[in-house]
């Protein structure tokens, strides 16, 4: 059966078209992201020829990751963000690339908001060479976690009642699980978390329809927020914010690599194939 489509992929292309013009000014989050991963490749001691970017945003993410020799292409879901880029448009879990095309796969903060998460890294695995690599980033569970809390207050003051306003998020365990089920070796899944100062509520508000970062699902709210609505949103930062009228919002970011399988990879060891006692190792010495 087809995964359910829980994001709105027209309103997704839509909003990273906004988002463009002026995505330098609000692109923090995706920068922090990038040169992580560029940091985790560059400590790999081995070369990739072929590389395929998901999330280009723009001409700035290829930069980092460029090496003598080798071939990078770029894909978005945004139709502005694939132009400037010189690149494909498509969505992460609709990859038109051919089985193994490339040996390095870099996503790039988008995977958050694919509606089918594990068909998309089991697409990205088919493209890769065997022994090629896959890196990713996306922002996690626990992320935006004071402004969930605002919204529902704002809601239940103005309406009575919540809506939806902010999309399902992915922890770290759950993505490391999804790696090992779609077969990549050696899966690892880490976090990282950033606090972001914020002097008033709409500022953030910016920031993440500058990201292309708002709600996307399709059974979203559709009610714009009013005067009141906006005044107990104020109410709800005044009453968090510090004694200089600063609130610190949590980003938590997860990361992700993995490798497609080969046989010369290093593999475990059958079980039952140790030739010394783990008990006897950790007895005391006399």
């Amino acid at each position: 059966m087809d995964a359910p489509e829980i994001f709105d992929r027209s309103l997704r292309r839509r909003r990273r078209d906004r988002a463009a013009p002026r995505f330098a000014e609000h692109d923090f989050l995706i920068a922090h992201m990038a040169d992580e991963l560029a940091d985790r490749l560059a400590m790999v001691t081995r070369t990739f020829d072929r590389a395929l970017i998901l999330g280009s945003h723009g001409a700035t993410m290829a930069p980092r990751f460029a090496a003598p020799g080798r071939m990078i292409v770029q894909a978005d879901p945004g139709f502005a963000f694939a132009q400037a880029s010189k690149g494909v448009q498509c969505d992460e879990d609709r990859l038109p690339f051919a089985d193994a095309s490339f040996d390095l796969v870099v996503a790039i903060g988008t995977l958050d908001s694919v509606n089918d998460l594990p068909g998309a890294l089991a697409l990205i695995r088919r493209i890769l060479r065997p022994d090629g690599l896959f890196l990713g980033a996306f922002t996690g569970a626990g992320s935006l976690d004071w402004l969930k809390r605002a919204l529902l207050a704002a809601d239940v003051a103005t309406s009575g009642g919540a809506a939806a306003r902010v999309h399902p998020q992915i922890d770290v365990r759950s993505a490391g699980d999804l790696l090992a089920r779609v077969g990549f070796a050696l899966p690892v899944a880490d976090g990282d978390r950033l606090d972001i100062g914020y002097g008033d509520p709409i500022r953030l508000l910016h920031d993440l329809r500058g990201m292309a970062a708002t709600n996307l699902l399709v059974q979203r709210s559709r009610n714009a927020p009013g005067r009141a609505w906006l005044g107990a949103l104020f109410e709800q930062f005044a009453s968090a914010a510090d004694a200089d009228g600063r609130l610190r919002e949590r980003f938590d970011l997860v990361y992700l690599s993995g490798w497609s399988p080969s046989p010369d990879q290093p593999r475990p060891a059958k079980r039952g194939s140790a030739t010394a006692s783990l008990a006897e190792a950790l007895k005391p010495r006399p």
